[in-house]
């Protein structure tokens, strides 16, 4: 039985890639059922794409989506840097999918601005083929963390994240992600957005800020299918991070059987939440 939710973002999915973990994604998809799916940015990482590698797994995830958006779902597909070559499109519609640069609407009287978050990063902007360089080094380090948790399964250990251990030890890119938050926030509360909704740093999280000025924004951030297996789910009012645990799902053949249970939901408190997410609907409005 899927879930219905009223919405769901994605983000930072690398469909190409060693480190996509599609089928568990797939599993995801087909457990739900959204009336809105966001897909903010790095769905498909055309900066390592190579003919020679797109699973079956991979193209499943992409068969999933359509078949969503054919069955009503709404369907956006929000730029990152690791697909850009679509930003030159602008915001068109092919068919039932609707590409944009960045969504802004109005849910339960609060403006939601979402974009993947990659404007912020200096690397990108200024020297891309370090930006590269690194994307090409935390490739090879998810790839090496995925083998040596395959062995630690097999003798019964729990896996481990690598890259999530790297960058909560090094100083820099621990100051980074401050920083890439903070800016988000900040610009945010400056626009008078009350939440600002982004991907790009493989982190995910959810928090009540008061900015510089005074203005109470929610900071989101969905995460990403490479380490932390996340998104963001709105339903009852609330919105929610989801964790993919893969016990809740029954894994019988690459198009996944999901049994009929709950999935696993990591709640925020209702004070820490903006207090009045009450009722539901989404009134998309024009891009800035």
């Amino acid at each position: 039985m899927r879930r219905d939710l009223e919405i769901v973002v994605l983000s930072d999915i690398h469909l190409g890639t060693y480190g996509c973990h599609a089928r568990e994604l797939h599993n995801y998809l087909r457990s739900i059922n959204p009336r809105t799916l966001v897909l903010n940015g790095d769905i498909f990482d055309i900066w390592y794409f190579k003919k020679s590698y797109f699973p079956k797994e991979h193209l499943e995830v992409v068969r999933r989506i359509m078949k969503m958006a054919v069955n009503g779902t709404k369907v956006y597909y929000l730029t990152g840097n690791h697909d850009d070559l679509l930003r030159k499109f602008g915001e068109l519609s092919f068919g039932l999918v609707h590409l944009r640069n960045k969504l802004v609407f109005q849910l339960d009287g609060k403006t939601h601005w979402v974009f993947h978050g990659d404007v912020f990063d200096a690397s990108i902007q200024r020297a891309r083929w370090l930006a590269r360089l690194g994307g090409e080094g935390y490739d090879l380090l998810i790839r090496i963390n995925r083998t040596i948790n395959g062995i630690r399964r097999l003798f019964g250990f729990a896996s481990v994240s690598f890259a999530s251990k790297i960058k909560k030890s090094v100083k820099g890119a621990v100051r980074y992600i401050s920083d890439f938050e903070d800016t988000a926030i900040q610009l945010a509360a400056e626009k008078g957005y009350d939440y600002v909704v982004c991907g790009h740093i493989h982190r995910p999280q959810m928090r009540a800020v008061t900015a510089g000025n005074g203005k109470q924004v929610m900071y989101m951030n969905s995460g990403d299918w490479i380490e932390h297996l996340t998104a963001l789910e709105f339903a009852n009012g609330a919105w929610q991070i989801y964790q993919y645990d893969e016990t809740e799902f029954d894994v019988v053949s690459p198009r996944l059987k999901v049994p009929e249970r709950e999935s696993k939901i990591y709640t925020l408190k209702r004070e820490e939440v903006l207090p009045d997410l009450n009722s539901s609907g989404l009134a998309a409005m024009d891009a800035l």
